[in-house]
């Protein structure tokens, strides 16, 4: 069977469409995104009518492209963004009658599990999606989760609260967010830290691309790329002290997370730092596909 899900995301709208067989494996037919950076539409708790509007016709844009592309069900779930909104009920019903889908609004801990199911590796593996709002952490063992948590920091989120102008103003965001790590992951830091890990979301696929030299992404060239505690760091403190201009014009960066793409790299140091990862693998998977194989596993 042929399915979709759209996520929409604090940073973008993102687009999966893949085949479904019945023992819960998929096969990806269409990626697709479209940027929107909704999170930065959330003023005094509230989403703008501006942000909803672009975000919603997104959604029916790449529903639109699902359908085409032969999708039989599509599904439609938010992250961090809508459930942070007072009004996130009020988006969901201009998503419902622009797309005609009921919108599955996910809370954390969900968001952390279902990135994890679509992207972790078997044995003990952790892993870390940082989005525009949150940031996500699991640590499980053959799919099965041991801990799962979501924080209150993402690469929009940290944006807006701390410029990032030179090298100490980065290693102070790092600080921020070791703070807010070792506050509200515990669960995650006493369990037994897997040698493993997976890293999901577009901190982690840029990353990637910059440390390749990569001049048009490439899916299959980023897929479990290797980022080493050291090369993170390294990449924090080049781009800490560039204008976005001057990001912009590095091979492998998208121009529109050049404003946003330190302040990830900074949170993925902290967790480096914090649990003691001397390498994360780069996934271009995520809980996109995490949502489709639950779907599958429910129908089954």
């Amino acid at each position: 069977m042929r399915m979709a899900a759209i996520g929409i995301g604090s940073n973008s709208v993102r687009l999966l469409v893949a085949d479904a067989a019945a023992n819960g494996t998929i096969t990806p037919v269409l990626r697709d995104r479209c940027g929107t950076r909704l999170f930065a539409g959330l003023e005094g708790g509230y989403l703008t009518e501006d942000s909803m509007e672009v975000s919603a016709s997104a959604s029916r844009e790449l529903e639109r492209k699902a359908r085409e592309a032969g999708a039989g069900k599509i599904y439609i779930f938010a992250t961090s963004a809508v459930r942070d909104a007072r009004n996130g009920e009020v988006f969901a019903e201009r998503v419902r009658s622009m797309t005609g889908l009921q919108l599955d609004i996910c809370t954390g801990e969900q968001e952390a599990l279902l990135s994890y199911a679509g992207a972790a590796k078997p044995g003990l593996c952790g892993m870390i999606d940082i989005g525009g709002g949150s940031t996500e952490l699991t640590i499980g063992l053959d799919g099965e989760a041991l801990a799962a948590v979501s924080l209150q920091m993402g690469a929009v989120r940290l944006w807006r609260q701390h410029r990032i102008a030179s090298r100490d103003d980065f290693y102070t965001v790092i600080e921020a967010a070791q703070a807010i790590l070792r506050a509200g992951a515990q669960s995650v830091l006493r369990c037994k830290h897997p040698e493993v890990w997976v890293g999901v979301g577009g901190t982690f696929t840029t990353l990637a691309a910059m440390d390749r030299g990569i001049t048009s992404f490439d899916r299959a060239l980023v897929e479990g790329h290797a980022l080493t505690r050291e090369v993170v760091l390294s990449w924090g403190e080049r781009l800490a002290p560039m204008g976005v201009e001057e990001r912009k014009k590095l091979p492998g960066l998208q121009p529109q997370r050049a404003d946003i793409v330190v302040h990830g790299v900074a949170i993925l140091a902290a967790c480096m730092e914090d649990m003691s990862i001397d390498a994360i693998l780069v996934s271009d998977h995520g809980n996109l596909d995490g949502y489709l194989r639950r779907k599958i596993a429910k129908r089954g």
